[in-house]
């Protein structure tokens, strides 16, 4: 009975899997991957305007409650360092969307003419 059973673990791979397929996944749905880069670039403008605002907040929290200034202070900044990491995150989504547009363009015979 002890042969029959088979334990998942999550680091363990069966050697099958370890032995890099090279199966192809077939043509790649570029509409799909645009619209997911468009989706994760909005979720990381929404996290950094979120974490901007409760930098904000904390930074009004600090001028109000000069006994508790630092606290304030701190969570300001952990939230301001937030929201630039989710700006960023936004930024580098927008630039994977653009190369999702234009491996679409090139895979469906667009082609650019770049001038410069």
């Amino acid at each position: 009975m002890s042969e029959e059973k088979h334990h998942h673990h999550l680091f363990h791979h069966h050697k099958e899997e370890e032995a890099g397929s090279t199966v192809d996944d077939g043509p790649v749905d570029y509409e799909k991957e645009v619209k997911h880069h468009k989706h994760m670039e909005q979720l990381g403008e929404l996290g950094a305007a979120a974490a901007g605002a409760f930098a904000v907040h904390e930074k009004n929290k600090a001028e109000k409650d000069p006994e508790h200034a630092t606290k304030y202070r701190i969570e300001e900044e952990i939230a301001a360092a937030v929201a630039v990491g989710s700006g960023g995150y936004a930024f580098h989504e927008h630039h994977e969307k653009k190369e999702a547009k234009e491996e679409e363009e090139e895979a469906h015979g667009k082609k650019h003419h770049h001038l410069f």
